[in-house]
């Protein structure tokens, strides 16, 4: 469980950056909230002769206080072996003029000219050189092709890039590549220079305007099939495969990346990003959210849509808008994007597909989430100052986050969930928030203190497991119901749980709402008759087991 002081930090941007030092012991990343990087110019030259690369990086920062004598970025450094992959940078300059810096750990100081002044703007050009030792992905495709892909998530792009390699700081990006003339290149944003050189090479600039998070940086360079199949409010959408798979590809991703961006700009709000490219790459299994240029998986074409890759690509547009555009402001809160994606992948498929196959992935989440809390019973989705990457995510942040935006939906209504989606979009768009961020934007729109529901399913663990039953007194003409909560590992809930009651007479049910808390809960009902069921739950609102719940005799 999260402390009142640590949610208290976690409340506001503000707070989270004005309570660094307090939190420097906890955290496992130091954050550089008094400096603001707004753009970084990448320019590369790939070759196929050899895997290093030779990079200069320019970054435009702008420093928020006085007195700041270093720039923090981070860069894996090579190590002194021989043959050993990581970046050894060469010089760095500032205004025409070398500046002093080290690279040690990761780690690249670069020392100021003069001690910074508020709000002053500075640029410094990075020219190093390496092999990466991840990040980017750099051999053959499954058609023997040699390419180049990045895979940044969630903080490997430093392996090639300097830069702040945290979510909270967000930027704008160019990628300037110099390759072979045979290879296309994709990237953020938007196609500024597609120039031929000498020597059978070819220039490519693109040019990302909207800030993103420095992993949501991508690049693509192979031999592609470029299509474009159509647009979306004036934006291109793209689809860039292996040249091999032109025909399958072409037709894959034709749908339904349009009818999901009509849909999430529609009850959410305006999409952020200047085109939507979906790409084929070597570098992720399945796919991978980057601002504006998808990445999808070496075998993500089939040339048979299928249901799988069909939702993937759904799971990924959502992400533009969560995840991407309104993006978590520390690890801990990865829910906020992967939670989303998953849950708004379903509010799409109940949308196009209709409420039965809504209902059908939605039970197929909940197994997910059983399964995992069986073997995990301690697990929380909020983490606490993460200190393994590897951890940042689960199953369960996708699926019970996921199962926890529905039940707030239930909770709340599904026009104030709506109300409430909006708003938090549109304050946050283009920034960053945290949980408490959300939840304030959900009590405003609902009007209801949300504390305890966000408490007990996303800072503490647990599973919900009732048993009861129910009887039915002739004389008063009540309908008395006895519900448990039995789950073993002693957390209990405070739960509206919705509660049907059939009549022989009546097509429809009686519904009506039931609020557990503690272990042991009893209700009475009026009723004119004596009913011939009752059902927990009826329309799939609760994230729980019913082990029994049934008629006493």
């Amino acid at each position: 469980m999260k402390s009142k002081l640590t949610h208290l930090i976690c409340s506001s941007v503000v707070l989270c950056c004005s309570a660094l030092s307090a939190l420097a012991l906890t955290d496992p990343y130091p954050k550089n909230a008094d400096i603001d990087a707004l753009n970084y110019r990448f320019e590369f030259e790939f070759s196929d002769e050899t895997d290093e690369i030779k990079g200069k990086t320019t970054i435009d920062v702008r420093f928020l206080k006085d007195s700041i004598a270093q720039l923090r970025l981070d860069l894996i450094s090579k190590f002194n072996a021989p043959g050993s992959k990581g970046m050894s940078v060469l010089d760095i300059q500032s205004a025409g003029k070398a500046v002093d810096f080290q690279h040690q750990e990761d780690v690249l100081l670069i020392s100021l000219p003069a001690p910074s002044q508020k709000d002053q703007r500075l640029q410094f050009t990075i020219n190093y050189h390496g092999i990466p030792a991840t990040g980017l992905i750099i051999g053959n495709n499954k058609y023997g092709d040699r390419c180049f892909f990045s895979d940044n998530w969630p903080n490997k792009g430093r392996n090639w890039l300097p830069m702040i390699d945290h979510p909270y700081d967000k930027a704008t990006c160019e990628f300037i590549v110099t390759a072979p003339a045979h290879y296309q290149v994709i990237s953020n944003g938007l196609l500024v220079e597609k120039t031929d050189l000498p020597k059978e090479k070819r220039l490519t600039h693109w040019k990302q305007s909207v800030p993103i998070a420095p992993w949501l940086f991508t690049l693509g360079v192979a031999r592609f099939a470029v299509q474009e199949v159509d647009t979306f409010e004036g934006k291109s959408i793209q689809t860039w495969v292996y040249h091999q798979d032109r025909e399958a590809g072409f037709y894959d991703f034709a749908v339904p990346t349009k009818r999901a961006l009509e849909f999430y700009s529609s009850y959410i709000g305006p999409f952020s990003y200047e085109k939507l490219a979906n790409i084929q790459s070597n570098a992720v299994g399945g796919g991978m959210e980057a601002a504006s240029a998808i990445m999808y998986g070496d075998n993500s074409v089939t040339g048979k849509r299928s249901e799988r890759w069909r939702n993937i690509i759904i799971h990924e547009v959502a992400h533009q808008w969560f995840g991407n555009s309104v993006t978590e402001y520390d690890w801990d809160d990865v829910w906020l994007s992967e939670g989303f994606a998953t849950y708004f992948t379903l509010l799409f498929i109940e949308h196009e597909y209709g409420r039965d196959a809504f209902l059908e992935k939605l039970d197929k989440s909940k197994e997910i989430v059983d399964r995992f809390n069986s073997l995990n019973p301690g697990y929380r989705i909020v983490h606490d100052n993460l200190q393994d990457m590897r951890k940042v995510t689960t199953i369960q942040t996708y699926q019970k986050g996921c199962w926890i935006l529905h039940m707030l939906r239930g909770v709340v209504g599904t026009d104030n969930f709506w109300r409430g989606i909006r708003s938090y979009y549109k304050k946050y768009r283009n920034g960053h928030a945290c949980t408490l961020d959300f939840q304030r934007e959900m009590e405003e729109a609902s009007g209801k203190d949300l504390s305890i529901f966000f408490q007990q399913w996303l800072y503490e663990p647990g599973a919900l497991e009732v048993t009861g039953g129910w009887k039915y007194d002739p004389t008063s003409k009540e309908v008395e119901i006895a519900l448990d909560q039995v789950q073993e590992d002693g957390s209990l809930f405070e739960m509206p749980i919705e509660i049907a009651l059939y009549f022989e007479e009546e097509n429809s049910p009686q519904l009506e709402l039931l609020s557990i808390k503690g272990s042991s809960n009893r209700f009475t009902i009026k009723v004119e008759s004596k009913p011939t069921g009752l059902k927990l739950d009826p329309n799939t609102w609760v994230l729980m087991d019913v082990l029994r719940f049934e008629q006493e005799r």
